[in-house]
């Protein structure tokens, strides 16, 4: 018999997928306001999925969650570049 108590599995709501779209889109634009809302809301989404997840695909949705800021942020700093 087991003393712990079930863990309760957030959902994940369209909404958390939605906002972490648009997110990117808007880091992929050049908006250097969205990154921090991108690494949230992609940080949440993917806390929620790793519920369901076995350790690879944990592993797999970090490493293109990191790819993507990665990305992301070398896009705002050719931006930044461009501009001066």
């Amino acid at each position: 018999m087991s003393n712990q108590l079930p863990k309760e599995i957030e959902k994940i709501v369209p909404e958390d997928i939605i906002n972490t779209l648009q997110s990117a889109y808007g880091v992929f634009k050049g908006e250097q306001d969205q990154l921090d809302d991108l690494l949230k809301n992609g940080s949440a989404l993917l806390r929620k999925a790793s519920q369901r997840f076995t350790s690879t695909q944990l592993i797999i949705g970090v490493a293109v969650l990191a790819s993507i800021a990665i990305f992301a942020t070398a896009k705002i700093a050719e931006a930044d570049t461009h501009e001066q």
